[in-house]
C-alpha cells in the first residue's frame, strides 16, 4: 500500500465553543439561540413523554456473543436472533462478548478524566481548522448552523500511520495506553462480529475478512452537559452512520439514546457489561440492503450529563465497498455501486 496517497484528512468541521464550558460556567435558564432546534420541536417535546409510555415501545435485541461462537442448535438459533436483529433494528445489545472488564471500567474513568480536563489542556487536543479530529462537533460547514447540545473529541485510532502525531501519540497517561488496548480489543470484537454477520448471510466470510481485516477505527467520545430545556436542543442530531460497524460503550447510567423504528423513537437502555452495536451505511452496501443502518440520535436532560464512546469500523481508505458477490443473484440484483473507501468517506464527510 502506498501510505502517501491516503487522504490525511477525512473530514471538515468549524471550530465552535465548548458547550460543557459554557453548561460549566453560565447559570442560564434561557437556551442561547443557536443551540434551539425549532425544527427537531414537535419531536423532542414528545421525549418529555417517554418516560410514561417507554414500557410500552419495543427493546433492542440482545445477542450473545457466547452462544454465537458457539457449535450446533445453540449457534444456529443466535445467528438467526442476529440476522432478525441486523436486518429489522440495525442495531443490538451484545453481551458476554469477553472484552476485559477491567479494561472497560479503566476506559470509563480515563473519559470522565479526559473530559474534566482543564480548557487550557484540553486546547492541547482542539479541533484544527479544517479537520474533525480532536475535541469539537463533527460536521459543523457555516456560522449560521445549529449546533448540538455536546462535545466530542474523535480520534483516528488504526491503522497507526494514520494517527495524527499531535493527538494520539500526546494523550495523557495512563489514558493513551488504556485506550491502545482498548483500541485492540474492539478491533478483535469487530472482527468477529463482522464473521458472524457474514455467517447469518450465508454470505463467503472470506469476502468479509479481506474488506475489513485492515480496517480503519476511529473513537467518538461524547460529553452531553444537562440542559435546563432538554426539549429545546438534541446531543446529537438524528443520522445514520456511515462506517461498516459501530460499537457503543456507555460510560455512565444515563440514557440518552433512542433509534428510529417504525416511524417512532425508541429509547435505549443500556445492560450492565453490554456494548450497543450497530450497522453503518458501509455494510448496508456490503450486504446489499439486507442489514439496515438506522437513523438515531441523543437526548439530553435536565439534571445528569452523559457520557459515552463509540468505535467505528470501516474497510481500509483503499478498498472498494459495494455488495458482496456472494450475495448478488438475477433474483437479488446489486442495490448499489462499486466505490472507493476513500471516495466514499471524501463525498459523505467533505460534502456534508
Amino acid at each position: 500500500m502506498d501510505h502517501h496517497k491516503v487522504p490525511q484528512t477525512l473530514g471538515r468541521s468549524l471550530l465552535v465553543p465548548s458547550v460543557q464550558e459554557m453548561a460549566r460556567k453560565s447559570v442560564f435558564d434561557v437556551v442561547p439561540n443557536r443551540y434551539v432546534r425549532d425544527d427537531l420541536r414537535q419531536d423532542l417535546m414528545n421525549v418529555k413523554n417517554l418516560d410514561e409510555t417507554d414500557h410500552l415501545l419495543p427493546s433492542l435485541p440482545i445477542i450473545d456473543m457466547k452462544s454465537l461462537l458457539g457449535e450446533g442448535e445453540v449457534l444456529d438459533l443466535e445467528l438467526e436472533k442476529l440476522h432478525l436483529a441486523c436486518k429489522g433494528w440495525g442495531f443490538f445489545q451484545l453481551v458476554n462478548h469477553n472484552v476485559n472488564g477491567r479494561l472497560v471500567e479503566e476506559v470509563k474513568v480515563g473519559i470522565k478524566d479526559f473530559f474534566n480536563l482543564s480548557i487550557e489542556e484540553k486546547q492541547k487536543y482542539w479541533q484544527k481548522p479544517g479537520d474533525v479530529e480532536g475535541f469539537g462537533q463533527a460536521f459543523v460547514i457555516s456560522e449560521e448552523q445549529k449546533l448540538d447540545w455536546g462535545d466530542l473529541f474523535y480520534v483516528v485510532t488504526q491503522p497507526e500511520y494514520l494517527r495524527k502525531p499531535h493527538l494520539f501519540p500526546l494523550l495523557p497517561h495512563p489514558f493513551r495506553e488504556t485506550l491502545e488496548e482498548y483500541s485492540i480489543e474492539l478491533k478483535n470484537l469487530t472482527v468477529k462480529v463482522l464473521k458472524m454477520m457474514a455467517k447469518a448471510l450465508k454470505m463467503d466470510t472470506e469476502d468479509m475478512k479481506l474488506l475489513f481485516e485492515d480496517g480503519m477505527q476511529a473513537f467518538r467520545m461524547n460529553y452531553y452537559p444537562p440542559c435546563p430545556q432538554p426539549d429545546q436542543v438534541i446531543g446529537l442530531t438524528p443520522h445514520s452512520d456511515a462506517v461498516g460497524l459501530t460499537i457503543l460503550l456507555q460510560v455512565n447510567n444515563v440514557e440518552g439514546l433512542q433509534i428510529r423504528k417504525d416511524g417512532m423513537w425508541v429509547p435505549v437502555k443500556p445492560l450492565p457489561n453490554a456494548f450497543i452495536v450497530n450497522v453503518g451505511d458501509i455494510l448496508e452496501i456490503v450486504t446489499n440492503g439486507i442489514y439496515r443502518s438506522i437513523e438515531h440520535r441523543a437526548v439530553v436532560n435536565s439534571s445528569k450529563e452523559r457520557l459515552s464512546i463509540a468505535t467505528f469500523y470501516s474497510p481500509g481508505v483503499d478498498e472498494e465497498i459495494g455488495p458482496a458477490p456472494s450475495l448478488i443473484s438475477s433474483n437479488s440484483p446489486p442495490l448499489f455501486k462499486r466505490i472507493k473507501v476513500e471516495d466514499y468517506f471524501k463525498g459523505f464527510l467533505l460534502e456534508s
